[in-house]
């Protein structure tokens, strides 16, 4: 067990190093990662840490607090996660509503300059709505 637990740490050290390296990862996620990655491997190392924490924390199994932990982890990084998401939806609203209004400003500055220009050679016109675009 102790073997499986050192290979999963350092499996996810490498994991998450080579994500940050390739920056498909970014570092604030990163840090959560190796922090989880190195505490990992320091329970695989000093497995008898558990035992103590355990004993301190009057929790009967060992596992149980591990997987206790490894619950409240999980609900907190989901937390996390539905928070930057809502934060990043509402950001490309807020983009998307910017670049609508700035086509529409395109639009009307486009239509004024034409109406400026008047009536042009049929050589130097563009074309008109009905043609034929690529």
């Amino acid at each position: 067990m102790v073997f499986f637990a050192f290979a999963l740490a350092i499996v996810l050290l490498a994991i998450v190093i080579t994500l940050l390296l390739r920056r498909q990862l970014s570092e604030k996620y990163a840090t959560l990662w190796l922090i989880i990655s190195v505490l990992v491997l320091i329970l695989a190392i000093f497995p008898g840490l558990l035992d103590g924490l355990t004993a301190v924390l009057g929790v009967q199994v060992p596992s149980n607090l591990l997987f206790s932990l490894a619950i409240v982890l999980l609900l907190g990084v989901g937390l996390h996660l539905s928070w930057e998401l809502s934060r990043a939806e509402d950001e490309l609203r807020r983009v998307a509503e910017e670049a609508a209004i700035a086509r529409s400003r395109i639009d009307r500055l486009e239509d004024r300059l034409r109406r400026l220009d008047g009536p042009t050679d049929s050589a130097d016109a563009e074309p008109g709505p009905d043609a034929d675009h690529d």
